[in-house]
């Protein structure tokens, strides 16, 4: 078996259809961009999935992400090379990791020694700044 084949500036053909796809570009067109086989698509993405399981094997939990969510992430996730789906668990095992859960929400979410206020809970919309945050503790 050979190595990784570089194509379309991305380090192997998996890496390009995967990336290709997370931008919503059909099988034809990601075979035809790659001078590669419509069914050689389909088998670089089931193996991507088949490596992708074996490496999420182990303990943990399913969450339900909105598809909303998953398509703002297409782009971020294709720049690193991953799905949104794996990017989404990537975030919430960074978050969770550093202690970021109240910089990512900035909700002011009340310490452990008092209970929830009425103001507390009117700030459940209020708009996250992650990259701020990260940058303010020397993470990005």
């Amino acid at each position: 078996m050979s190595g990784p084949k570089p194509a379309l500036g991305y380090p192997s053909r998996t890496a390009a259809v995967l990336a290709l796809r997370a931008d919503d570009v059909p099988t034809g067109e990601i075979a035809r961009r790659l001078g590669i086989e419509p069914k050689t698509v389909a088998a670089l993405e089931v193996s991507a999935a088949r490596k992708h399981k074996r490496q999420d094997a182990g303990e943990g939990r399913a969450i339900l992400i909105p598809d909303s969510a998953l398509r703002g992430l297409r782009r971020a996730a294709s720049r690193r090379g991953m799905t949104p789906h794996k990017l989404a668990r990537v975030i919430v095992v960074t978050v969770a990791d550093n202690d970021l859960i109240d910089a990512v929400l900035d909700d002011d979410a009340p310490s452990e020694s008092r209970a929830p206020s009425r103001d507390d809970r009117d700030h459940e919309d209020k708009p996250v700044n992650l990259l701020a945050e990260m940058q303010q503790r020397g993470l990005r």
